[in-house]
């Protein structure tokens, strides 16, 4: 977003940068803390929260941030950042609580601990950017109902693949076309990866191997997808999306598609393996006007009847900050739920699970996680991926079924099953009304 260079910059001159909190400090905060200190004028993170919280010093230090500070109460981290100092703490609520912080940045990739602390920073009029398409997926319509009753910005990020899509896709909309699908180009696929596959990889990269593992088993884009999907209205055409395997480059990928279908599904999200310009996202859009068409076949987009649009990269931790003055400064968002949920991550059997096993994380050895229309989960009451674990099976499952809440117990007292069996009211709720009404 080219206006938000400025705007931060007059920040920077009036001495009054906007004020940064952030809860996670693993590979991607790391990054994410380099960036603002060092390319951000504008901008100072001013906290940041661990569990572990050497990880949350580790952050600071590799950003050239050595005097920090420990906060064990909120009154400790409001002082702190009433002196223009950094704070380190292991308690995520105190930065949800403080004053003096016009942001949070949300990275802990966690459903049930994310819940709380998005809760806890909604209740106090926080505004919240994640980096966190699990939780997103699993509740984050309802979360956006709360956000939007306190008066604060709930959203996804630029940089990651879903916000590098949704702004493709609003670009494309501000320029007359109407796209149809919204595309994520994918290097592997492979649903029974798993940690130790991935450990190599993981360990040339410094990531956690569960993390890569949720790339390669298609968990990780299917949530990416789904919050494509509710954020936009889309659709996917089938279980599991469509997933073309494709050598070219993703503009010669147009004719593979129905547009009739795609006009009909009001659009949907997808995926392709192995298409350029990996790794980036693309968007096919239509025109109905012929004197359009012949411009946009004159600029080299083609005859139609779907042109393609397509950003080459992603960039994640280097555009997080653009997403934090976006809402700060603009009262803008990403990529948030435009109401009721579109599509859902429902869970599938990576290997054949057994009566009385308890169901690992996302990325593990278990499950994975397939993108389905909402409608079809709640009719045939399917478990959601982002609440998968910890569950304790009641009977036998085969390899690559997908589970029902008939097939599991809960764990109990988790905010985040309260938040799904909330929305799911909710928007029953509101359905109902709309359809009286």
């Amino acid at each position: 977003m080219i206006i938000v260079d400025r705007a931060l910059a007059a920040r920077a001159e009036a001495g009054n940068p906007v004020k940064v909190g952030m809860i996670g400090a693993g590979f991607m905060g790391r990054g994410i803390a380099n960036q603002i200190a060092n390319s951000v004028p504008g901008m100072e993170l001013v906290a940041i929260s661990n569990r572990n919280i050497d990880a949350a010093k580790r952050a600071y230090s590799e950003a050239g941030i050595e005097n920090f500070q420990v906060a064990n109460t909120v009154t400790e981290l409001e002082d702190a950042i009433a002196n223009g100092g950094y704070t380190v703490t292991e308690d995520a609520m105190l930065l949800c609580r403080a004053e003096g912080i016009d942001a949070l940045i949300e990275v802990t990739g966690a459903v049930e601990f994310g819940a709380h602390v998005i809760m806890e920073a909604i209740a106090h009029r926080k505004h919240v950017i994640m980096m966190n398409a699990e939780l997103d997926g699993t509740v984050g319509a309802i979360l956006k109902v709360y956000a939007d009753k306190a008066g604060v910005i709930l959203t996804a990020c630029d940089g990651d693949q879903p916000g590098v899509q949704m702004n493709l896709y609003r670009f494309v909309k501000s320029i007359g076309l109407t796209p149809l699908l919204c595309g994520n180009i994918k290097g592997l696929q492979d649903p029974y990866r798993n940690p130790t596959t991935q450990e190599a990889f993981a360990k040339r990269w410094g990531q956690k191997a569960h993390m890569v593992t949720s790339f390669a088993d298609g968990t990780k884009i299917s949530f990416e997808q789904a919050i494509v999907a509710n954020g936009t209205g889309m659709k996917v055409a089938k279980r599991g999306m469509l997933g073309y395997s494709f050598d070219g480059h993703v503009d010669e990928m147009t004719k593979m598609y129905d547009v009739d279908q795609l006009k009909e599904l009001g659009g949907i999200v997808d995926y392709v393996v192995g298409a350029k310009p990996g790794p980036g996202v693309f968007v096919f859009a239509t025109h109905d006007d012929p004197k359009q068409r012949h411009y946009l076949n004159l600029y080299k987009l083609g005859e139609g009847p779907l042109y393609s649009f397509y950003t080459p990269y992603h960039l994640c931790h280097f555009e997080v900050p653009l997403s934090v003055a976006r809402a700060v400064l603009f009262q803008d968002y990403v990529l948030s739920p435009l109401g009721a949920p579109i599509v859902d991550v429902v869970t599938n059997a990576k290997i054949d699970l057994k009566a009385g096993e308890t169901l690992d994380g996302i990325g593990y050895y278990m499950t994975y996680g397939q993108c389905e229309n909402s409608h079809v989960v709640q009719q045939q009451n399917l478990l959601p991926m982002g609440l998968a674990e910890g569950c304790r099976l009641k009977r036998d499952i085969p390899k690559d079924q997908v589970l029902t809440y008939d097939d599991v117990e809960l764990p109990e007292g988790r905010l985040c099953d309260k938040l799904r069996t909330e929305q799911n009211a909710y928007f029953a709720s509101s359905k109902t009304l709309t359809a009286v009404g």
